[in-house]
């Protein structure tokens, strides 16, 4: 597919950078920085694969919710073209949790939490990479 323009490869190189944060947080035992590395890579990848598939922003916006991205990635990319696996679109939910914990609960994210989201991250990462390289 690679339809990749200079602004989608921007966004991979964002993910790809934030999952290399992700590996080492999770090395040195910063597990609650990790969560939140992992989720953005996801989220930067899941970009970068839309802006390669010609999906922007609708309307007067020019960033990119959360709400929208995920929504796009999952409905268009995985289920209507089928340009990605399902189990991508399984791994945002669970990641995304585990962010939201890490950034506004008051106890910690756990090494083994941190490690399932790595794994996931790395995998969607790698797909898209993959894809779109």
């Amino acid at each position: 597919m690679s339809n990749v323009d200079v602004q989608g490869l921007a966004y991979l190189e964002k993910a790809i950078e934030s999952l290399a944060g992700a590996e080492s947080e999770c090395a040195n035992r910063r597990y609650n920085n990790c969560a939140n590395r992992c989720y953005y890579a996801m989220f930067q990848a899941a970009i970068a694969a839309l802006i390669a598939a010609g999906i922007r922003p609708t309307g007067d916006r020019d960033r990119w919710e959360h709400e929208f991205v995920q929504a796009r990635f999952a409905g268009v990319l995985v289920k209507r073209r089928k340009l990605y696996r399902s189990e991508l679109v399984a791994a945002f939910n669970p990641v995304q949790a585990t962010r939201l914990a890490a950034d506004y609960d008051p106890g910690s994210v756990g090494e083994k939490e941190a490690g399932r989201s790595l794994a996931k991250a790395a995998m969607f990462v790698g797909n898209v990479r993959e894809r779109l390289l």
